[in-house]
This record gives C-alpha cells, sequence and structure tokens, in this order.
C-alpha cells in the first residue's frame, strides 16, 4: 500500500514513520528547506527532537512528487492529513481536486482535533463543505485515539481508532496502521469521535490548571470524570453514541491529555494555574493548543444546544474574560448539589 502523510508536525512525522516500517510511505512537509533538512538529519528537529526517522520513510515538499508516490501503485491510496484544525479546509479542498484530475479512487482521514474557532463545525463538517455530501472517488474518515507523538514515533504501544461512514475507509487505515506496536479499532460513530478529541483537550487544561494551583489528586480525578460527563452531554446531544464515551477516544484520550506529561494542553493549564498569561504561553511553544483555540466555540455549540457545560465554562471564563483560576474554582465548587447521572 502506498501511503501519503500530508503536514511534518509532530503527529504527522509519528505517524509517517510508523506506517514506513511496512508500507511505501512519503511525508510531505510545508517547505523545501525543512523537507531537506529532515531527510538529510533523519530527524524533525522542530517537532520531534532525537527520535530518528526510519531510513525507508520518504520525506519531499512536491505536491506532484507525493501525488506520483501515492498513484504509483493500483491500489488505493491511503492520505493521512496531519494538519491542524485552521489547515483542515485547505487540505481537504487540495486533495479533492488533485483526485478529480487523477480520475483514481483513493481514502482520505484526518488527525485534527477541535471545531473550528470560526464556524464550530466539527472536522467532519468542514470536510463535508470540501468534498460534498459524498464523494465518487474520495471517502474519508477520522484518525483519534490517546497518543502521544514522541511515544508513537519511539514504537511504544498505542490504541487507536478510525471512524468513517465508509467500512471501505475503515479498512484501509486499518491496514496501513495496525500491526505491530500500533493496534487500530474501528467506528461509525464520526460525532462521538470528534467530539471526544475536541473536549478531552478543554477538560486537559482544567485539569493543568488544578494542578498548578495545587488542588490535589482529588480535584484532578473529579475533573476528569465530570469532564467524561461534559463529554457525553454535548456528543449525544449531536448525535454521538453514548458508549463511544467509554472507549478510546473518550476515557481513553481524556485520561492520557488530562494527567501526561507531554499533553500541551495540559502545559498550558499548569501554567495558567502558576499565574502566567495565555498568550505568553502560546509564544512560547511551537504547537498548537487546541483545547485554547475551540473552547470558546464549543461553549457557543453548547449554549444553542441547551447542554450545560461547567467545566468549559470555567476554562473559558480563565482563559478569556479574566476570571482568575482561583475564583473559577470557587464558581464550580459554589454550583448546587445535583444527582450525578442527571442530564
Amino acid at each position: 500500500m502506498r501511503i501519503a502523510v500530508i503536514g511534518a508536525g509532530s503527529w504527522g512525522t509519528a505517524l509517517a514513520a510508523a506506517a514506513s516500517a511496512r508500507h511505501d510511505t512519503l511525508l510531505l512537509a510545508r517547505s523545501a528547506d525543512a523537507a531537506t533538512a529532515m531527510a538529510q538529519a533523519r530527524e524533525n528537529t522542530r517537532y520531534m527532537p532525537g527520535v530518528p526517522l526510519p531510513q525507508a520513510l520518504r520525506i519531499s515538499a512536491s505536491y506532484d512528487e507525493m501525488l506520483a508516490h501515492a498513484f504509483g501503485t493500483e491500489e488505493p491510496p491511503l492520505f493521512i492529513l496531519g494538519v491542524p484544525m485552521a489547515g483542515l479546509a485547505d487540505a481537504c479542498r487540495q486533495l479533492r481536486q488533485a483526485v478529480d484530475r487523477i480520475g483514481r479512487p483513493a481514502a482520505m482521514v484526518w488527525t485534527c482535533k477541535g471545531l473550528d474557532a470560526d464556524t464550530g463545525l466539527l472536522p467532519h463538517e468542514i470536510a463535508a463543505e470540501e468534498l460534498g455530501a459524498s464523494h465518487a472517488l474520495l471517502e474519508s474518515g477520522v484518525l483519534s485515539g490517546p497518543s502521544f507523538a514522541r511515544e508513537v514515533a519511539l514504537g511504544l504501544p498505542v490504541a487507536l481508532t478510525v471512524a468513517s461512514v465508509s467500512t471501505r475507509v475503515c479498512e484501509h487505515a486499518t491496514a496501513a496502521l495496525h500491526g505491530g506496536a500500533i493496534r487500530v479499532y474501528a467506528s461509525d460513530d464520526v460525532v462521538g469521535v470528534e467530539v471526544g478529541g475536541a473536549l478531552k483537550n478543554i477538560m486537559a487544561i482544567a485539569c493543568g490548571i488544578a494542578d498548578g494551583l495545587g488542588l490535589g489528586a482529588n480535584a484532578r480525578a473529579a475533573l476528569i470524570t465530570r469532564g467524561l460527563a461534559e463529554m457525553t452531554r454535548l456528543g449525544v446531544a449531536l448525535g454521538a453514541k453514548p458508549d463511544t464515551f467509554s472507549g478510546l477516544t473518550g476515557l481513553g484520550d481524556l485520561i492520557l491529555t488530562a494527567t501526561g506529561d507531554l499533553s500541551r494542553n495540559r502545559r498550558v493549564g499548569l501554567e495558567i494555574g502558576r499565574g502566567r498569561a495565555l498568550a505568553d504561553i502560546l509564544a512560547d511553544t511551537p504547537h498548537v493548543a487546541e483545547g485554547a483555540r475551540c473552547a470558546p466555540a464549543v461553549r457557543r455549540l453548547a449554549l444553542a444546544r441547551g447542554v450545560d457545560l461547567p467545566i468549559t465554562d470555567a476554562v473559558c471564563a480563565v482563559l478569556f474574560e479574566g476570571v482568575s483560576p482561583a475564583d473559577a474554582v470557587a464558581r464550580l465548587l459554589s454550583r448546587d448539589p445535583r444527582t450525578e447521572c442527571a442530564d
């Protein structure tokens, strides 16, 4: 199978490195300088320093070279869009135009997590706008789950979920990535997988803030548990399956991102809890903290659907409304008592 990974950030690099162990894989970088540097050093020094890239992995900045690689055999290729939310629409549009021009089938999965900051659209809704409700040649889905890119690149065990309304996409992505240290599970609940991926980042910021304030393990456990309840409420309101949130892309990803030292969203929360300003924190990291970008959009979506998200509200108040972390915690603790499993 031919695999092309579009986007040489941390996650795109990790997936390309993993896929190249068993398939002919090309990683598409944004610039020729970046591609040349990675190809010569066999390392992504910007996003994955200290992790060697497999010799089998091809690296290029040429879109035409990437297409020639992908369609170099009769078997339909898999395109993995390792781009952030802000780049998803352009990546989908460019790939659709290329596939239409070539006239051969292909599968595509995206890995970004969040909502569009301006429109509030989930990734599959953005892709649908660019591909149409159903594209004859380019079928698509989402790849998600509890995964730190650096650990995947190092070959450590990980379990992922691919979700699509197309069984062919699930089968194609599974064949591409399942094996060795990677397990891939299939789902048809695209909405649930994407809602879990978006809200877990916000909850990780909340847990980081609590840890930065020194509130202890009890507070962290409460935030994770009630964060899962928020995630499930919003997901079900949008048509997701409740069981999805007890799986890899719900509880699994939430635990990892809210507690793991490699979590960029948790690190944002830690620094906020220690008194730093959000703008200063974001300026110091090359990585995108999607939880901070999408939290206001999630809150607007919840308000429109009549869904109560108190932790999300608290995070937004701290990040964007000048509320101190201590006051936000006090607001959460002062909420009226309720039955735990109430809607």
